[in-house]
């Protein structure tokens, strides 16, 4: 009967295997991480940016109806907003949806009563969101992400316009 001689080496290399594959794992491991947190932090961007664009949008098609609204761009307490004007009975209302310290607010308020900027709820955070009247009832809206990316989207009226 022959025996084997052990090396070293026959205990040595399954070893160093291990830990090779070992390292090998954990730098893919880091590697995968830091790129789903990139993933996540634009897709966070992104979100505030559409969605606060998004919010926008929704409000003026809700609200372009002939008739029974206005849209125009307006200030409220230093701030720009988008202004929408309904009559309910025979009071006046208006809605202001602003930016205020880095925050998307809307307000609903009667016509001539007087509020803060504060006051205002508060939809979502937001950057830089900057509100323009290109034509006559043609609206863009642009808005920053942290990261410095920029949307905009332009919305038209579809009403008469007043």
């Amino acid at each position: 009967m022959k025996r084997f001689q052990q090396h070293t080496i026959d205990f040595l290399f399954p070893i160093a295997l291990f830990f090779v594959f070992s390292a090998t794992a954990l730098i893919v491991l880091l590697f995968a991480a830091n790129v789903y947190q990139g993933i996540v932090t634009d897709s966070a961007n992104q979100f505030e940016q559409s969605t606060s664009l998004s919010y926008i949008t929704t409000k003026i098609r809700q609200n372009d109806t002939e008739g029974t609204s206005r849209i125009y761009l307006d200030t409220f307490n230093g701030y720009d907003a988008l202004a929408i004007e309904q009559t309910y009975g025979e009071s006046a209302f208006v809605t202001y949806i602003y930016e205020a310290d880095g925050e998307l607010k809307e307000i609903f308020l009667k016509e001539g009563v007087t509020a803060s900027a504060q006051s205002g709820t508060t939809i979502m955070k937001t950057n830089d969101l900057i509100m323009n009247e290109i034509a006559e009832g043609l609206f863009k809206f642009s808005c920053t992400s942290d990261d410095g990316t920029q949307d905009s989207v332009i919305v038209s009226l579809h009403s008469e316009i007043n």
